[in-house]
C-alpha cells in the first residue's frame, strides 16, 4: 500500500496543473458565443469599458435612449410573435435587443411584460433560450436574476 500513496499524491498535484503554461504556451480559452448585433441606431450603444463589472457600468445606454425605448410607441402595425421566457443576455453587448427563436428576421420590435411595461428592442434571430439585453432588463425594472415571460411583437 505504501508505494501507491506517493503515486496518488503526484496524480492529485499534477491534476491541478492544467491551467499552467506548458513550454511558454497557455491553453486556449473557449470561444465566446457570438453576440447579437443591434442594427437600429436609437437602440444601440457603445460597448462597455474593459473591466466593467456592475449593471450600471455595463449598461452604456443614455438616459435619453432609455426614455425613448420605454416611451409608449406610436400606433403601428404590430404583429404578435408569441410569448417567451427570457434570461439576461450577454451583458457586454450594449443596446436594447431580444434574441429568440420566435424571430426569423432581424428588425424592430417590442417586448411587453405581464405588468404591462414595454420596451422597444431590436429583434434578433436566435436558437435555444431567449435572451434579453441588460439595458432592456433594466428599462423594464426586472431583477437581473428574473426569468420573466414576455410578449414579443414585430413592429
Amino acid at each position: 500500500m505504501r508505494p501507491i500513496l506517493p503515486l496518488l499524491t503526484l496524480a492529485v498535484l499534477l491534476g491541478g496543473c492544467s491551467g499552467l503554461p506548458i513550454l511558454g504556451k497557455r491553453a486556449a480559452a473557449p470561444a465566446p458565443e457570438p453576440a447579437p448585433q443591434v442594427a437600429q441606431p436609437g437602440l444601440s450603444a457603445p460597448p462597455p469599458r474593459p473591466g466593467a463589472r456592475t449593471a450600471e457600468t455595463l449598461d452604456t445606454t443614455t438616459p435619453e435612449q432609455r426614455a425613448a425605448a420605454t416611451a409608449t410607441p406610436a400606433p403601428a402595425a404590430e404583429a404578435p410573435l408569441g410569448r417567451v421566457a427570457v434570461s439576461l443576455g450577454a451583458p457586454t453587448v450594449a443596446g436594447f435587443w431580444l434574441r429568440s427563436a420566435l424571430v426569423e428576421q432581424a428588425g424592430p420590435g417590442l417586448v411587453k411584460t405581464a405588468a404591462g411595461k414595454t420596451v422597444q428592442v431590436e429583434l434578433q434571430p436566435g436558437e435555444g433560450a431567449a435572451q434579453l439585453s441588460l439595458a432592456a432588463y433594466r428599462a423594464l425594472g426586472l431583477s437581473l436574476t428574473d426569468l420573466p415571460e414576455v410578449e414579443v411583437y414585430r413592429r
